[in-house]
């Protein structure tokens, strides 16, 4: 079983920063790539950021520039550095860890409100 635990979300008014934290634990097994994706109310769940374990990212256009996303492998730690937030940033924010396998987890999403 693999357990994801978000932390980092909360209220921020438009152009703060916020920075999310990911952190995987349990039967971890060749990690491929962990990534954010949010979703705002009535709308899908998006990706926001994905990053392999090489480093290699992918960004939403809306996004880019904007966010960054980083790991520490060591601690199977996924992170998002959020800056210059805008309204439609604002959503539940879900970790995902894929593996090389083919598995998905999910965590259990932080609220990220930006708003004056």
């Amino acid at each position: 079983q693999v357990q994801l635990v978000e932390s980092g979300g909360g209220l921020v008014q438009p152009g703060g920063s916020l920075r999310l934290s990911c952190a995987a634990s349990g039967n971890i097994f060749s990690i491929n790539v962990m990534g954010w994706y949010r979703q705002a109310p009535g709308k899908e769940r998006e990706l926001v950021a994905s990053i392999t374990t090489y480093g290699s990212t992918n960004y939403a256009d809306s996004v880019k520039d904007r966010f960054t996303i980083s790991r520490d492998n060591a601690k199977n730690t996924v992170y998002l550095q959020m800056n210059s937030l805008k309204p439609d940033d604002t959503g539940v924010y879900y970790c995902k860890l894929s593996t090389t396998s083919r598995l998905n987890y999910w965590g259990q999403g932080t609220q990220v409100t930006v708003s004056s």
